[in-house]
């Protein structure tokens, strides 16, 4: 069999531009400079820190919650929601001030559980009451991506 070196697929050195200087869409600018600007990544806004994530959450459920009407039915789902909601922020906050790592991943387990929940019952709102089932799905999807890193956190 006859193989080649590996240098003889790459271009030369000098046709080649260091990755310094390529820009956050990972082509090659056109003039040679790249312009890089502070808080600009080329890859969408920065992302929350968790803490401020979660808080923001439990709030989000908290504002959700006073739309709901009030009735039997509602009332349970209502209360139910506002514990796991907000459980997910309280949760992550023990967690971040976690002694060991094993009681650091109890609570990021709790953290995921809660946020499963807080799914559960969203979805148990959006079918009682049809006309938030929009801002329902919103945090729905929050819910989900927070319960996916908490998976993740948990798995490391």
């Amino acid at each position: 069999m006859n193989r080649r070196p590996k240098s003889e697929g790459r271009r030369p050195k000098e046709g080649r531009r260091s990755k310094s200087e390529w820009d956050a869409s990972g082509e090659a600018p056109a003039n040679g400079v790249m312009v890089l600007r502070e808080g600009d990544s080329g890859y969408g806004p920065a992302p929350r820190p968790l803490g401020e994530r979660t808080a923001q959450f439990g709030e989000g459920i908290l504002r959700f919650v006073k739309k709901v009407p009030a009735s039997p039915a509602n009332n349970r789902l209502i209360q139910q929601l506002v514990g796991a909601g907000t459980s997910v922020g309280a949760n992550y906050c023990e967690a971040d001030d976690a002694i060991s790592g094993k009681e650091f991943k109890q609570k990021i387990c709790l953290c995921r559980k809660e946020s499963k929940e807080s799914m559960f019952f969203l979805r148990m709102i959006a079918t009682a009451e049809e006309s938030l089932a929009a801002e329902a799905r919103v945090l729905w999807r929050e819910a989900k991506e927070l319960n996916l890193i908490f998976g993740a956190i948990w798995r490391k």
